[in-house]
């Protein structure tokens, strides 16, 4: 391969990883944390992840994420918490944020009067038996909010 050639596949792959929608993954149970942010990375989008709140809002500020999916009970700060700031702080303010929980879909409402632009309930999701639910549920908001799909987000 020559030099020309290498540069053109780093300049594609950069392109191709700058075109990707960023999500944060923010839930404090390892296993889920974990999981989760393998069954989106393989669908294609560019994931980021934080275990608490503080570190959320830290990488959040960095980052620029396209998305956040939020846990709303995390240690440190609870997630309405998290919401509230990053809707607070200009930096942050324009990012979506998807309450991703196992609080009952009562709460769905005022999630959503602080911020949210959308809920996803975790046993809902059946996220026991895969994440085909999560990718096609997520895959709903994102083009709502007209945002890139990856194709791996629908073939599952």
């Amino acid at each position: 391969m020559t030099g020309s050639e290498s540069g053109r596949i780093r300049q594609w792959i950069k392109k191709d990883v700058a075109g990707m929608t960023k999500i944060l993954l923010v839930d404090d149970s390892k296993f889920l944390r974990l999981a989760t942010e393998r069954a989106l990375a393989r669908a294609g989008y560019e994931v980021s992840t934080a275990m608490d709140g503080e570190h959320a809002l830290k990488i959040a500020r960095e980052q620029k994420p396209d998305v956040i999916l939020l846990d709303m009970l995390l240690p440190k700060m609870t997630g309405l918490d998290v919401l509230k700031a990053l809707k607070n702080d200009p930096a942050t303010a324009g990012i979506a944020v998807v309450a991703f929980t196992g609080l009952s879909q009562k709460n769905a409402g005022r999630l959503e009067q602080d911020g949210a632009c959308a809920f996803l309930d975790k046993a809902e999701l059946g996220l026991d038996r895969g994440s085909g639910a999560l990718l096609l549920a997520l895959a709903r908001i994102m083009r709502r909010l007209k945002l890139e799909v990856p194709g791996g987000a629908l073939a599952k």
